[in-house]
């Protein structure tokens, strides 16, 4: 049987897939091909590569993965995406779909046509970086004569790239909307507009999912709060362990 994996974007919240990855592999679950937009994407391609998921949350811990963003100061946006380049070709450095162990679906937005866009072969880093790139925050990539943002603007889960490779499909999604959020500030107002706005697009893509899996704790956590990386991974983990059992992603009378 094979089995897909999607992981949704979700800032520092994406940090929660690594606990659920953990979890799918202690009831032995093995992935057949992985998908992901934005933070979905770093993780999804680290795992696709072969790093367990122990491995890929020390990735984040000692490098702080999630925190290698520099300055840009382009009226474009504020933020570049370099740092981030570079500490994925460290730990990826081949930059290939190709190089990955499994087969990678990565979903990005083509600002000037207004239509997402799927990568699954060539250059690797490169459409990561185009994943992630949320709009006024960072700068656009530019890649293949096309302008790149944020894939979860239009396929946050983007379950439908691999629906039709698998047999059985898991979603992980940590965008939560926790219900009476503290709105206190700014960046506060931004990113819950966000997520509900981003929530549109993922109702259809949870549909297609033959199990979902979506920690309400993580909705506590802002997808800015980078100190809470190790909390996430745990919501993920004892989210997973709690409320499924090996047989729930199994196709009946099939086995792993």
């Amino acid at each position: 049987m094979k089995i897909g994996i999607v992981l949704s974007g979700g800032g520092a919240r994406g940090i929660s897939h690594i606990g659920v990855l953990k979890a799918l592999e202690e009831f032995g679950v093995q992935a057949s091909c992985v998908a992901g937009t934005s933070a979905g994407s770093i993780i999804g391609s680290l795992y696709a590569y072969g790093y367990k998921p122990e491995k890929i949350l020390e990735i984040v811990l000692s490098t702080s993965l999630f925190r290698s963003m520099r300055p840009a100061w382009a009226w474009t946006g504020l933020f570049s995406l370099e740092g981030l380049r570079e500490v994925l070709l460290r730990y990826i450095p081949e930059n290939t779909y190709e190089s990955l162990k499994l087969p990678m679906t990565i979903a990005a937005t083509d600002i000037r046509k207004g239509k997402r866009v799927y990568f699954t072969k060539g250059e690797l880093i490169p459409t990561i970086l185009a994943s992630c790139c949320v709009p006024a925050v960072f700068n656009p990539i530019h890649f293949q004569d096309c302008t790149f943002v944020d894939g979860g603007i239009v396929d946050n889960l983007p379950a439908a790239s691999i629906r039709d490779k698998c047999d059985f499909l898991i979603g992980s999604h940590c965008n939560y909307i926790a219900e009476d959020a503290d709105v206190k500030n700014f960046r506060n107002v931004i990113e819950r507009s966000l997520l509900i706005a981003i929530n549109g697009n993922t109702i259809m893509s949870k549909g297609l999912c033959d199990v979902l899996i979506e920690p309400p704790d993580v909705g506590k956590v802002s997808g800015f709060d980078l100190n809470k990386a190790k909390d996430l991974f745990d919501i993920g983990y004892k989210f997973t362990k709690t409320h499924f059992k090996p047989e729930d992603f199994r196709v009946h009378g099939t086995e792993f």
